[in-house]
C-alpha cells in the first residue's frame, strides 16, 4: 500500500478508535459542555486520585461533553452524594461512589444509599491496608492482635464513621474478637496525616495514596486485606495469612442522578470503560495497588446489591446498624 494511503488508513482507524472510546457515535442530548463528577472527600485522596487520572484520560480522548472533578467533602462522603442525589437526572452531574454509600445508610448517617442513583460502571477495586504509626510497637496483625487483646477498647482506629474506612475494622475486631477505640476523620488524607502525626495509631490505607509513605518508612503496613499479597509490597502477608479472615476491598465506580436516561448512561459508561481498559491508564492503578474491575450498568447494579445483602447481616452483629427495618 502505498504511504498515503497507509496514511489515510492509520488516521481513519485512530478516528473510529476515538468515536467508539467515547461513544460520540451515538451522543446522546446532553445540555452542557462540561459534566461534573462529584467526588465526596478531599483532594489528594484515594477515590479523588483515582478519578481524577480516569477523567485526564476520558477528556483526553475526546469525550463530549468532558468531564470535570469537583470535590464537595464533609460528613464522611455524605454531603456530595445528597448533593447528587438530588441534582437533574440530564447527564450533567454525575457521582464517584463506593461502599461507604453503603455502610453511612447501616448506620444512620443518611437515608439515602447506592440505590437512589443510577449505575453506570465499577471501574476499580483497592485492598485495604491496616496502617500503623511507624513508633507502634506490632509490626504485624498478630502482634496488633495480640496487643489490642491485652488491653480491649484502648488502641485508637483512625477511620470515617459509617464509612469503608471504620467498617474494615469493623470486620477485623469480629474475625479476630477485638475491640479498637474508633476515632473519625473525613477522608484519607486527614487520616493518614492523623497517623503519620501519631495522633492515631492504627488507620485504614490503601498504596494510591499512602505507598510513598510505606516506601520511605514513615508508615507501616501491618496486613493487606485482599486474597493475595499485592506485589508492590510482597513482604507484607494478607490478612487471612496471619489468622484473620477479612477480604475486604474499597470498589469505586460512577453513578448518576435516580431518573438519567438509560440512553445517557450507555453513553457515560462506554467512556469509563474506555479509561478503565486504557494500558496508561492501567499501569499507573497498578504501581498504586489498584486493581481494574470494570463492571457495566446492569452487573454493577447487581453487584451493589449482593455487597448489600452481604453486608447488612455482618452490620446486624457487630452493632452498627441503625435502620429500623
Amino acid at each position: 500500500m502505498p504511504i498515503k494511503n497507509l496514511l489515510k488508513a492509520s488516521l481513519a482507524g485512530a478516528a473510529l478508535l476515538a468515536l467508539s472510546f467515547t461513544g460520540a457515535l451515538a451522543a446522546p442530548s446532553i445540555p452542557c459542555g462540561t459534566a461534573k463528577l462529584i467526588v465526596p472527600w478531599g483532594a489528594g485522596g484515594g477515590t479523588d486520585v483515582i478519578f481524577r487520572q480516569m477523567v485526564d484520560k476520558v477528556n483526553k480522548s475526546g469525550a463530549k461533553p468532558q468531564l470535570q472533578v469537583v470535590n464537595v467533602g464533609g460528613q464522611g462522603g455524605n454531603k456530595g452524594a445528597k448533593q447528587a442525589s438530588k441534582a437533574k437526572p440530564d447527564g450533567c452531574t454525575l457521582f464517584a461512589i463506593h461502599q461507604s454509600a453503603i455502610t453511612s445508610y447501616f448506620t444512620g448517617r443518611i437515608d439515602i444509599t447506592w440505590d437512589a442513583f443510577e449505575t453506570i460502571s465499577m471501574v476499580t477495586s483497592t485492598p485495604s491496608i491496616i496502617g500503623a504509626n511507624v513508633n507502634t510497637p506490632y509490626n504485624n496483625l498478630s502482634e496488633l492482635v495480640a496487643a489490642a487483646k491485652k488491653a480491649p477498647g484502648s488502641i485508637t482506629a483512625g477511620g470515617t464513621f459509617g464509612s469503608t474506612s471504620q467498617f474494615v475494622f469493623l470486620l477485623l475486631e469480629d474475625a479476630t474478637g477485638v475491640k479498637f477505640k474508633h476515632v473519625s476523620y473525613d477522608g484519607t488524607k486527614q487520616r493518614m496525616t492523623a497517623l503519620l502525626a501519631d495522633n492515631i495509631k492504627l488507620g485504614e490505607i490503601n498504596l494510591a495514596a499512602a505507598i510513598k509513605f510505606i516506601k520511605a518508612g514513615k508508615l507501616k503496613a501491618l496486613g493487606v486485606t485482599n486474597d493475595a499479597r499485592l506485589d508492590q509490597i510482597p513482604d507484607i502477608k494478607t490478612a487471612q495469612e496471619q489468622g484473620a479472615n477479612v477480604i475486604f476491598a474499597v470498589e469505586r465506580g460512577v453513578v448518576a442522578p435516580k431518573g438519567t436516561s438509560a440512553e445517557i448512561v450507555k453513553h457515560y459508561a462506554k467512556m469509563f470503560e474506555g479509561a478503565a481498559m486504557d494500558k496508561d491508564f492501567k499501569a499507573a492503578m497498578h504501581k498504586k495497588g489498584i486493581l481494574i474491575n470494570y463492571k457495566g450498568p446492569e452487573d454493577y447494579k447487581k453487584h451493589f446489591q449482593a455487597t448489600y445483602d452481604y453486608w447488612k447481616p455482618i452490620a446486624k452483629q457487630v452493632g452498627v446498624y441503625k435502620r429500623k427495618d
